[in-house]
């Protein structure tokens, strides 16, 4: 069996609705189903009630599962009355999602951060079936693959679904995303809304660690790749990854390293 048999995309696309809009498939829908909400709201059938959706909410339906959908007039902060909504959306199936899918029980809805690589997967998905001609559909089967596994692997990160470690959560992600911009710790609490005191304990209680020593992880380990393979200055690795200052650099990098950034990238060519 080929890898587009196995694994395959039936439809993809994005929808904006501004009119009201009503679905339902009691019976189920035919094939596995995303759908990750990006812009307003809406309310879907979650374990058998309905429930608000709202962006960054990412659902998955199996084919024997009902499916109900609704998206009606809002009340927006002016106290106006309207429709908003906007959604990817792809159906797939084939063996390998059947075999996926039974792997682990996987709950209909999950919160997730609206990321540039996590958007980029639904993009790119779009776009591919956009395709009038396309020689090479196992792109496609692929890229289903990596949504798959990625919604694992958000699981896997988010074994509570609770407010409280999901802003803990994105305090992680606009580090990873932020890492090499010399940004406060300011920065990151207003990106989360909540102040400073409280962005901190929610991260150290969360993940064992500071966010700034998590900042300096990333940091460090952005400047190694760098320091082995780029052609940059020791000074342009350096300050590409974060570090403004090269003299603390240095320090800090021959603390967790164990010799100089100029010792490492020597030794380490070498095995190259």
């Amino acid at each position: 069996m080929s890898i587009v048999e196995s694994c395959q995309v039936l439809t993809a696309g994005y929808s904006f609705h501004r009119k009201p809009f009503y679905s339902n498939q009691p019976d189920g829908i035919k094939n596995y189903l995303f759908r990750l909400q990006t812009d307003g709201r809406c309310q879907a059938r979650i374990n058998g009630k309905m429930t608000r959706i709202e962006a960054g909410d990412l659902l998955l339906f199996s084919p024997t599962e009902p499916y109900e959908l609704d998206i009606h007039n809002e009340l927006n902060s002016m106290g106006e009355q309207i429709v908003e909504s906007g959604d990817y959306h792809i159906f797939f199936g084939g063996s390998w999602v059947d075999e996926w899918w039974n792997h682990h029980k996987r709950p209909n809805r999950i919160k997730v951060q609206l990321t540039e690589a996590l958007l980029g997967l639904f993009r790119q998905l779009v776009m591919e079936q956009r395709r009038i001609s396309n020689p090479y559909p196992e792109i496609s089967s692929y890229y289903i693959r990596i949504l798959c596994l990625e919604f694992d692997r958000m699981l896997s990160e988010h074994p509570i679904a609770t407010h409280h470690n999901y802003l803990a959560y994105q305090i992680k992600n606009y580090i990873e995303e932020n890492a090499s911009s010399n940004f406060k710790l300011d920065d990151v609490s207003s990106h989360v809304g909540i102040s400073v005191s409280r962005a901190v304990h929610l991260f150290k209680e969360t993940f064992d660690t500071s966010i700034m020593q998590y900042t300096l992880d990333i940091r460090l380990n952005m400047a190694r790749e760098r320091i082995i393979f780029s052609p940059m200055s020791l000074e342009q690795a350096a300050e590409s990854s974060g570090f403004a200052n090269y003299t603390y650099f240095h320090r800090v990098f021959r603390s967790r390293f164990g010799m100089s950034p100029k010792e490492f990238r020597v030794i380490h060519r070498e095995q190259l």
